[in-house]
């Protein structure tokens, strides 16, 4: 019954978002998943409703290892003030701690250099809730990361090549977890103009383990172009179908 119920909510998702309504995440969070949760402690159409740490974890309708992390707020997305307000929750790293259910979905034991997070700016995206992608890595995104992980820095600074047709400034980041660095702050504060712009910015967070077999993360930001067709669109170094699963 509950899997008939979820196949339900996803049917009827998917029906709200092609009908192009912006608002369609925001309803199923506002509308299904809080009031579910908080009258029969079921999180239903959603994955997860923390109301703890105000976020919620959802499947994706595109391919079938694809989640998304958002807050239970109404937050439109990255270039929301609230995202850098003080005290802010980091949901970066609540979308990475939540990366098991991609992990689980790929029936495979995914290494974290294979699993990625994704924010769209504000000209790549289709809807006005905040939503962390959290799914795999392109694995040809994967090889040229692997390929120039030595010369990332712990500053931000232009990737060696091009990602996706697309320039990328990357830098690196210590530890097993995101909870001591959020990539927001990171972003605002270490790109020269960002704070002021960003609407235009789309940010990529991908495993990494360095030397020494020390874990850490990789960050990657572009800066939104339409004029040259750019996007900002951090999602298209994600691979919905997860082809590294399969390696």
């Amino acid at each position: 019954m509950r899997f008939l119920l979820a196949l339900a909510a996803l049917l009827a998702f998917a029906d709200t978002v092609r009908a192009a309504d912006p608002d369609a995440l925001w309803k199923i969070i506002s509308q299904k998943c809080l009031p579910n949760e908080r009258e029969y402690g079921q999180p239903a159409p959603c994955a997860v409703v923390d109301l703890d740490k105000a976020y919620v974890v959802l499947k994706d309708i595109n391919g079938d290892t694809q989640y998304l992390v958002m807050p239970t707020a109404k937050i439109t997305g990255i270039e929301d003030p609230a995202v850098l307000a003080p005290g802010a929750p980091n949901y970066f790293a609540d979308a990475w701690n939540e990366r098991h259910y991609t992990v689980e979905a790929a029936k495979a034991a995914l290494p974290r250099d294979a699993i990625s997070l994704a924010i769209n700016s504000v000209f790549g995206r289709t809807q006005n809730q905040l939503h962390i992608h959290i799914d795999c890595v392109k694995p040809e995104v994967r090889d040229a990361v692997q390929r120039q992980l030595a010369t990332i820095g712990d500053t931000w600074a232009p990737l060696g090549a091009p990602l996706a047709g697309h320039p990328y400034r990357a830098m690196r980041v210590s530890g097993d977890g995101l909870d001591g660095a959020n990539p927001f702050t990171l972003v605002a504060d270490g790109v020269p103009g960002a704070r002021a712009a960003m609407a235009n910015q789309t940010l990529v967070v991908i495993g990494a383990t360095f030397a020494g077999n020390a874990p850490g993360f990789v960050l990657l930001d572009d800066q939104a172009e339409p004029a040259t067709g750019d996007r900002g669109s951090g999602e298209e170094l994600q691979d919905h179908s997860c082809a590294l699963a399969h390696h």
